[in-house]
């Protein structure tokens, strides 16, 4: 019984610490070139770029959908916030559309100050971030999906 209060004790704390652990990842923004015309857009909008569905933003204009890498967990995360998809699912949905010859991923990018450069240069671009965006006037965001 003395062997079990420590252990009992140690799991309880455990337990209590993991109840009000926060996410790593709260919250996800979806930035455009502040250029582009498009003020907001709705999740479905974001989940039609980001998995093949659409090539344009809402208004019509051509959109290049940037990522992070594939083994990324912050991408996972992302994913899984914005489509409830697992980053399996997510690679397997891609291959289907790139085997069809139907369409290509995201472009991948190293990290997010490289994906904060490629939307501030270009106005087609779209991308997203695990924190808020600089106050930045090259960059809006048009999306916050909360976790």
């Amino acid at each position: 019984m003395r062997l079990l209060r420590p252990l009992v004790s140690r799991l309880l704390l455990l337990a209590a610490v993991l109840a009000f652990a926060q996410p790593a990842w709260a919250d996800f923004y979806v930035v455009v070139n502040a250029a582009n015309p498009q003020r907001t857009m709705t999740q479905k909008d974001v989940v039609d770029l980001y998995m093949g569905r659409s090539r344009a933003f809402g208004n019509g204009q051509f959109a290049i959908a940037f990522d992070l890498p594939r083994d990324s967990p912050e991408r996972a995360a992302f994913y899984q916030s914005l489509t409830g998809l697992s980053a399996a699912q997510v690679t397997s949905h891609w291959s289907r559309l790139m085997f069809s010859g139907q369409s290509l991923p995201p472009q991948a990018l190293p990290d997010e100050a490289t994906m904060i450069e490629i939307v501030r240069r270009n106005p087609s671009a779209i991308g997203w971030l695990t924190r808020e965006p600089p106050a930045d006037k090259q960059l809006r965001t048009v999306l916050v999906l909360k976790e």
